[in-house]
């Protein structure tokens, strides 16, 4: 489960935090929703965010995987839900679409993005994280206090009008 931290002051997004929980050791899938919820219960009481964005559940050709992903999203909302914390859900190509312009882009180019962005020194080698990161910038971006009021007609146009907020290495 990766998840990513990100602090709005003002109009401006700055990078906190990217991590993952490492479940792959544990064979109980049972065990690993318990801990799936206890740590999302002490990022919570850890940093107290005002709002949590979630990937939604995608189709897949595996049902059991997908089953086993959606109870994994259904138990970090939980723990979410239970702390009062609001959650938005967003699908994994508004995710990339936001991140990217572009809905089928790669994790590979999500967390290159991310790391112009956020002006992110190095990229993990597990990406999970950085899909856990893209979800709470594409939240940022969708939640109307990035930019009030301007529309954009592509990708293109928002980066060549945003450069400012483009961090440069």
């Amino acid at each position: 489960m990766g998840f990513g931290l990100i602090r709005v002051r003002g109009k401006q997004m700055h990078f906190m935090q990217l991590n993952e929980l490492q479940l792959q050791k544990y064979s109980d899938h049972y065990l690993k929703l318990k801990l799936i919820f206890e740590r999302t219960i002490e990022l919570i009481d850890t940093y107290h965010p005002d709002e949590i964005a979630i990937e939604a559940p995608f189709f897949g050709k595996n049902v059991q995987s997908m089953l086993k992903l959606g109870r994994a999203q259904g138990v970090a909302m939980a723990a979410g839900l239970s702390r009062e914390v609001p959650i938005t859900e967003y699908s994994p190509k508004k995710i990339k679409m936001a991140i990217t312009g572009n809905g089928n882009a790669s994790k590979e180019q999500v967390a290159g993005m991310l790391q112009s962005l956020l002006g992110l020194k190095e990229l993990p080698k597990n990406l999970d994280s950085t899909d856990g990161l893209a979800a709470a910038v594409c939240h940022f971006f969708n939640s109307g206090k990035s930019i009030g009021g301007k529309t954009y007609s592509g990708w293109s146009a928002f980066v060549k009008q945003n450069e400012d907020r483009i961090k440069k290495q």
